[in-house]
């Protein structure tokens, strides 16, 4: 073959290549055949690398540590005549553990589980990832001493990792595999209430734009005394068969694969049925916070359906609250724009939709926090929340004042310059524990 005839060759192939890439281009643009096999295949070796560099590095590749803020630790704010007293539980990032500590943050209590000793693979079957990539994502403390937990894990999807209540030795009492995340309730019946996630595989008719698989959320009914499950709902189906389908068209287009991304429920019950006017006296509910549609929703145990929605000023929102006043909490994560202030806590009446209350932080004492968050409201009406990216929990008077403040004491990194995030911190009147247990907590 001469010059001539090796430049012809060359020149035809690369006109090949060019037309075979425009022939890809169109592919991909109107999604034929190969598309989808070529796109599950791209995906899921991005999600390979993605899980090897969250192996090598979890400190800067997961979203369980952050670049501490401070070399404070522990409690830095303690004002005994207004904080609410008790014990506060909290979970860390990093760690298959729960912590209770007392108002000088002194740690009297901790319970720990490692998922390895629970099960080896994922709830869908695959290798789990190793402990090391594992945290308590929300814990729950009974009276006795026992622990209700859920698990989360880093570099992979679901996420959620599933259930397991603990006595107070951290003894397994039962467990259950479910792809739990978020959050969960127990209902003052023993019922709990929990979010699992799981993927779909099927197309919905009048959502083009929803990229299959997609995680749905849904609301797990668990026997509180056996672990057992006794009713599932589907959220995707229960807003999709609703009045309020077209908020779905509000969820972000990166999330057209988890088009719900639920991370807060809450039984209402009676009275907050009552209480709360969009329940309509109904309170067989669960008050739902959906975040990629920053929406409220509220899903009828019974019939599966949502029965009233709200869109807001709040973005991003994390751990709604319906409240015996008729209003409900939100942690607004990024609904406010002020330098170092990009979170809120809010207070909302749900009829006239107006804020009643809120807290934005100052500039001495900022409050700052891109994912999870939780919002608690204490018996003497301060707020007890969770500032994850901080590594933080503050107790909030309702003029707006810090009362108690505490800083995950936890470190990791070369020069210990990452903390890792709490994700939930509930505070517990001591009378609410039972006397046998109270004994075993360590004082100092």
């Amino acid at each position: 073959m001469d010059k001539a005839d090796r430049a012809g060759f060359a020149a035809f192939f690369a006109a090949c290549l060019f037309f075979a890439f425009l022939a890809g281009c169109y592919l991909v643009i109107a999604k034929l055949p190969p598309y989808k096999f070529l796109d599950d295949a791209y995906r899921a070796g991005w999600a390979l690398v993605e899980q090897k560099a969250t192996l090598d590095d979890p400190f800067t590749q997961t979203d369980q540590w952050r670049a501490a803020r401070t070399d404070k630790k522990g409690v830095t704010v303690n004002d005994s005549a207004r904080a609410f007293n008790g014990y506060t539980l909290y979970t860390s990032g990093g760690e298959n553990s729960a912590f209770l500590i007392d108002m000088q943050g002194h740690e009297v209590y901790r319970w720990h589980m490692d998922y390895s000793k629970l099960w080896d693979t994922n709830p869908v079957g695959r290798a789990a990832q190793p402990d090391s990539l594992m945290y308590f994502r929300k814990a729950i403390a009974y009276p006795n001493g026992d622990l209700l937990v859920i698990f989360e894990a880093a570099g992979d999807t679901p996420w959620g990792y599933g259930m397991v209540k603990l006595d107070k030795a951290s003894k397994v009492l039962w467990k259950y595999h479910g792809a739990t995340h978020h959050d969960v309730q127990v209902a003052p019946d023993g019922r709990i209430f929990a979010l699992v996630q799981h993927y779909r595989d099927d197309p919905v008719d009048g959502f083009p734009n929803l990229r299959t698989p997609w995680l749905d959320d849904s609301v797990v009914v668990i026997n509180g005394d056996t672990g057992t499950v006794e009713k599932t709902l589907s959220i995707f189906d229960g807003l999709w068969n609703s009045r309020y389908q077209p908020l779905l068209g509000a969820a972000p287009s990166f999330a057209m694969e988890d088009p719900l991304h639920t991370n807060s429920i809450q039984y209402l019950g009676p009275a907050l049925g009552k209480a709360f006017a969009p329940a309509q006296g109904n309170g067989d509910q669960v008050l739902l916070s959906v975040r990629h549609p920053g929406t409220a929703l509220l899903l009828d145990i019974k019939t599966g359906k949502v029965t009233w929605a709200l869109k807001g000023s709040w973005l991003g929102q994390h751990s709604m609250e319906a409240l015996p006043n008729g209003h409900f909490s939100i942690f607004d994560n990024y609904g406010h724009f002020e330098e170092h202030n990009m979170s809120r806590l809010l207070e909302v009446d749900p009829t006239t939709q107006s804020i009643v209350w809120q807290y934005e932080g100052t500039k001495e004492r900022p409050f700052s926090n891109l994912l999870r968050g939780a919002l608690f409201t204490l018996p003497n009406g301060d707020r007890l929340a969770t500032e994850t990216d901080g590594g933080r929990l503050i107790e909030v008077a309702p003029n707006g004042d810090i009362v108690w403040e505490f800083i995950n004491p936890r470190r990791g990194g070369d020069h210990d310059q990452y903390i890792p995030v709490v994700s939930w911190g509930q505070r517990i009147p001591p009378d609410q524990l039972d006397p046998a247990f109270r004994r075993e907590l360590t004082t100092q």
